[in-house]
């Protein structure tokens, strides 16, 4: 079943994209968080996102932190079957699976030359404000 409320997913896509009213300041929408914790399974970005249909489980919303042999393996090419993130948010760290040993998954071998932009103090908002300072 997909939920139609003209209303609320206005709001809803307004927010996520930062330009939502909010009385917080520095509140930031979490796309991993909010995965994890509405389709925690993944079956919903399965359903609407065929591309990641072979990663398994919670993997799913974070597939550019999945080994290169996982990725091999659910038939997933970064960068060619589906895009690396344009951003990792800071905020993202504590919902994506950490190997033994603290440190994250190693990207796929055949990702870019560089990897996404990751900004030690600033998130998804610093894209989207009018201040630049940082």
């Amino acid at each position: 079943k997909v939920d139609y409320d003209v209303c609320s997913n206005y709001g809803n896509w307004l927010y996520s994209a930062g330009i939502g009213t909010d009385p917080r300041d520095s509140r930031k929408f979490n796309m991993i968080k909010q995965g994890l914790d509405y389709d925690g399974n993944g079956d919903y970005v399965r359903l609407w996102v065929p591309e990641l249909q072979g990663i398994k489980g919670a993997d799913i919303h974070t597939p550019w932190a999945l080994s290169s042999a996982a990725l091999s393996q659910a038939g997933v090419t970064l960068g060619e079957t589906y895009p690396w993130p344009v951003v990792t948010a800071p905020e993202w760290s504590r919902y994506i699976p950490q190997r033994p040993g603290g440190s994250p998954h190693p990207r796929g071998r055949r990702g870019p030359a560089q990897a996404p932009a990751q900004h030690k103090d600033r998130g998804i908002d610093f894209y989207f404000s009018r201040k630049k300072d940082a």
